[in-house]
């Protein structure tokens, strides 16, 4: 197969092009490089299985490939906040370009959407037949209505002319790979720890997360690509943990002498989230199997590396 991957270069999408070119797959990865980094790839570089395209998906491009692997947008709020215009427009021009391709083609796109579909719910947990609670004029806004909008036009594009889409809800995702400065709360957590510095929660600490390792998250992927599934299905892990719950076990394991401070919440950021997975388990076989425990101790010592060696900065 002929797999386009765009965001290739990006903190999941640099972990799918390990695992397609370690089974033997042509990869072409696509990457404007917002968030994505050279580093994550580099390893490919000059295998023959490998392409590294520089380009950015609001812009059409032709190219002939079987599957596409559609996660190019950025997903921490520090990013997609920093250009709403330029979110919105990932989402809405970049997908529609994905899909005129998939049409031209005949390939299969797989949207990697967002639980932000959900918005700050009015449902707990979030099954796939709830339909959110978005604020459609929010900080927030450019990324939960644009995912929207993306899994809108697959949906479309799916019923007009007969487009193969996979539509999936993608729930907290952590690991290897993590950008430091990219606002989510693992990778603040742990790299204010690994430099001494006060935890900072935002809000009362309350507030839930179910985080997902990558490599499940990774793999959940794999298995609706080659599925009969259109979706939308949720993938992520369903327990259920207080941000205080994981600002404690994050200096429990790395220095146990320091202190958490409180600022205020951010506008529209949700108080509960955690996805109902029946359909994954059930259509997919997929169910997560790396325990908070074991995730945060590989992505602790990708930091330590990191931060050490002033990799990432």
């Amino acid at each position: 197969m002929r797999n386009l991957i765009t965001g290739g270069a990006g903190f999941l999408g640099s972990h799918l092009v390990d695992k397609l070119m370690e089974s033997g797959e042509e990869v072409i990865c696509l990457d404007n490089y917002y968030t994505g980094k050279k580093n994550n790839i580099f390893k490919w570089i000059d295998n023959e299985n490998f392409e590294l395209i520089r380009h950015d998906v609001t812009n059409n491009i032709n190219l002939e490939v079987d599957k596409i692997w559609h996660l190019a947008c950025p997903a921490s709020p520090v990013h997609y906040q920093n250009n709403p215009i330029k979110t919105a427009k990932t989402s809405f021009l970049g997908t529609i370009n994905m899909l005129g391709l998939a049409k031209r083609t005949g390939a299969t796109l797989l949207l990697a959407s967002t639980s932000e579909v959900y918005g700050d719910p009015e449902v707990h947990p979030q099954s796939e037949e709830y339909r959110g609670s978005v604020n459609p004029i929010g900080i927030r806004s450019c990324y939960d209505e644009g995912k929207r909008i993306a899994e809108t036009l697959c949906f479309d594009y799916q019923r007009m002319h007969d487009v193969d889409i996979k539509v999936m809800r993608i729930f907290n995702t952590y690991g290897p790979r993590m950008l430091p400065n990219d606002g989510r709360v693992v990778s603040n957590f742990i790299c204010q720890a690994i430099k001494g510095e006060e935890l900072t929660i935002y809000g009362d600490g309350l507030q839930t997360r179910s985080f997902c390792y990558v490599d499940d998250l990774i793999s959940g992927m794999m298995k609706l690509m080659y599925s009969k599934e259109a979706g939308p299905i949720n993938i992520g892990n369903p327990n259920e943990f207080t941000i205080k719950e994981l600002a404690d076990l994050v200096i429990k394991k790395i220095d146990s002498n320091l202190n958490i401070i409180y600022k205020p919440l951010p506008q529209d950021d949700p108080l509960q989230r955690r996805p109902v997975i029946d359909l994954a388990r059930k259509k997919l076989n997929w169910n997560p199997s790396v325990e908070i425990n074991e995730g945060l101790d590989r992505t602790i010592k990708y930091f330590k590396e990191c931060l050490d060696l002033e990799v990432i900065k």
